[in-house]
């Protein structure tokens, strides 16, 4: 009789699991999560790229592998001899590979930097896009970009991925900076004079 309670004991238990298992939804859970990752991608024994984040979580979803990178990420980039050129920060990022064609975008978003150290060019973004492809990293957003020539701002840009040559697709002189998210700037489109800034209130 014991022997009997224990089988059904264990069945039942088993019938549980199973069901836990089929009410999980593959493509919302990570197959695999990393901390504290480290990666290096190197040429004929020459460093080109490090990448440096917190935690890397990868799902597999119908039509593509997706790595997310919830605590942020930082890239440095680096020429032939050694010399660090580019860098690039943000507080999250995310990694699509197409399993058809093998596309990957590479997207990097929320107080976007990325540093040319040999330009002594910044530039600052909420959403940046690298296409590993064609080599290029690009933005339709709002970004501000500092040089030694100067101060620039606009709408859109696009760029090697080394941020060599980086231009503002839509660019508008302004004295002001604006602060807020890209969806909610608002542009005068008859004057086309910049962002339409809130007056603050003056006490008299």
């Amino acid at each position: 009789m014991a022997t009997a309670t224990a089988v059904a004991f264990v069945v039942f238990s088993c019938k549980v699991r199973l069901s836990e298992a089929d009410s999980l939804d593959l493509s919302e859970t990570p197959l695999q999560a990393v901390d504290s990752m480290y990666m290096i991608q190197s040429k004929n024994g020459s460093l080109e790229m490090r990448v440096v984040t917190g935690r890397m979580e990868r799902y597999e979803r119908d039509t593509c592998t997706v790595e997310l990178f919830p605590e942020g990420i930082n890239v440095y980039s680096y020429v032939e001899d050694g010399v660090l050129e580019t860098t690039i920060r943000s507080n999250e990022a995310s990694h699509e590979t197409s399993k058809v064609g093998g596309r990957e975008i590479w997207k990097a978003y929320g107080n976007v930097v990325v540093r040319n150290i040999v330009k002594q060019e910044t530039m600052e973004t909420d959403t940046l896009y690298w296409d590993r492809k064609n080599q290029e990293i690009y933005t339709d957003c709002y970004i501000r970009l500092y040089s030694p020539d100067g101060f620039m701002q606009g709408y859109g840009m696009r760029s090697d991925e080394r941020a060599r040559n980086s231009i503002i697709l839509r660019p508008f002189n302004s004295y002001g900076v604006v602060v807020q998210d890209t969806t909610e700037v608002v542009v005068d489109s008859v004057n086309f004079i910049g962002p339409l800034l809130k007056k603050k209130a003056v006490r008299r």
